[in-house]
């Protein structure tokens, strides 16, 4: 397996960084850290620069808040110039592990993405008798930080950019994931060792790519299953055979194991196709595709929550406008268009007196 050296003069070139700010301030660039960055932005990448050269950086402190939907989960936002630096590490390794990726999984990747995996999920499902649909438990807190730097380690020998791999994952804060033992732990294991990913982080996707990117072969080449699908971690093997999904559980369970993870004993199940299993927000049918009903209420809570945005002068039409246009693109992978009519026909947007544009 081919490893990779002398990646740090294209991690720190100043023309890296420059992209890497334009790619971190996507739909940002009007907010205050954006901004206050953006008005200095070559004396505070070459900062960067230097602090990277002379391997004085340290990342800030995360900002933290809790979101409850889909479910309760900590999400963890790094200060803007971190984010920069994250957007200038996977410019430049990003690539080298994209050849390592299989077809068949598509999160946080360019030209990949949720709409597709749906095409995909759809395919398979209407063509196979039964699905093996799992879900692992507590994923990104659970993602061990020895492992995973063993991992990129296959693929990254150049010391520079592995020093700066290790301060990112390092500085990763406490996730609050549930502690399980595996085998070979003593009493203490769990407890030694560091584990999870903030959600939030540009690294943090792209790491846990690569930390189920070795789940993805051994389904395709070891157990040579072709109908397999992987978004994050959820994934999904179909077959006509039950017996063979059956079999295949213990075998997944079991690698996952040496990478210190536990399927989720309720969402992994074996199904009928013809239930219409669920996927990225979707219920794929035999006949249609429907949106989920968990994701349709959030949905019309989130309408509410703009129209009174707007109401109050807080959201601009504009901004409105692109909401809604994101959400009916989304809505539009499904069999939805009399959903569609029955939801906009009722939305009404208005503005109070002296709200203003």
């Amino acid at each position: 397996m081919k490893r990779y050296g002398n990646l740090w003069p294209e991690v720190i070139a100043f023309d890296n960084l420059l992209a890497a700010a334009m790619k971190a301030q996507r739909g940002k660039r009007y907010r205050g850290n954006v901004l206050e960055f953006n008005a200095n932005i070559e004396v505070e990448l070459e900062r960067i620069q230097s602090e990277l050269i002379n391997k004085t950086y340290t990342p800030g402190e995360y900002r933290t808040f809790f979101i409850v939907e889909p479910k309760k989960r900590l999400i963890s936002a790094a200060p803007y110039r971190d984010r920069v630096v994250h957007h200038a590490l996977c410019n430049i390794i990003g690539p080298i592990f994209e050849k390592t990726l299989i077809d068949q999984t598509y999160a946080n990747r360019e030209g990949y993405g949720t709409h597709r995996a749906l095409k995909r999920f759809t395919r398979l499902a209407r063509s196979r008798r039964y699905i093996l649909q799992c879900d692992i438990r507590q994923y990104f807190p659970s993602i061990d930080h020895e492992i995973l730097k063993r991992t990129i380690r296959k693929k990254v020998k150049c010391p520079s950019t592995l020093w700066l791999i290790d301060k990112v994952i390092d500085a990763s804060n406490e996730q609050h994931g549930d502690l399980f033992y595996f085998p070979g732990d003593d009493l203490f294991s769990p407890c030694e060792r560091r584990r999870g990913l903030p959600i939030g982080n540009l690294t943090s996707q792209f790491f846990a790519n690569i930390y189920l990117s070795g789940l993805d072969h051994l389904v395709q080449e070891k157990m040579s299953w072709a109908q397999y699908v992987r978004y994050v971690d959820d994934f999904a093997l179909f077959a006509d055979d039950r017996e063979r999904l059956e079999a295949a559980r213990p075998e997944i369970e079991n690698y996952l194991a040496g990478l210190r993870l536990r399927l989720h004993p309720v969402k992994t199940q074996i199904s009928a196709t013809v239930k219409g299993p669920a996927f990225v927000g979707f219920r794929v049918l035999p006949d249609r595709i429907r949106v989920r009903s968990d994701n349709l209420r959030r949905s019309r809570r989130r309408l509410r929550r703009y129209q009174k945005l707007y109401q109050t002068g807080e959201m601009s039409a504009t901004k409105v406008r692109d909401c809604l246009r994101s959400w009916i693109a989304h809505l539009q992978h499904g069999d939805t268009w009399r959903l569609r009519e029955r939801v906009f026909t009722r939305l009404v947007f208005r503005r109070s007196q002296g709200a203003g544009e």
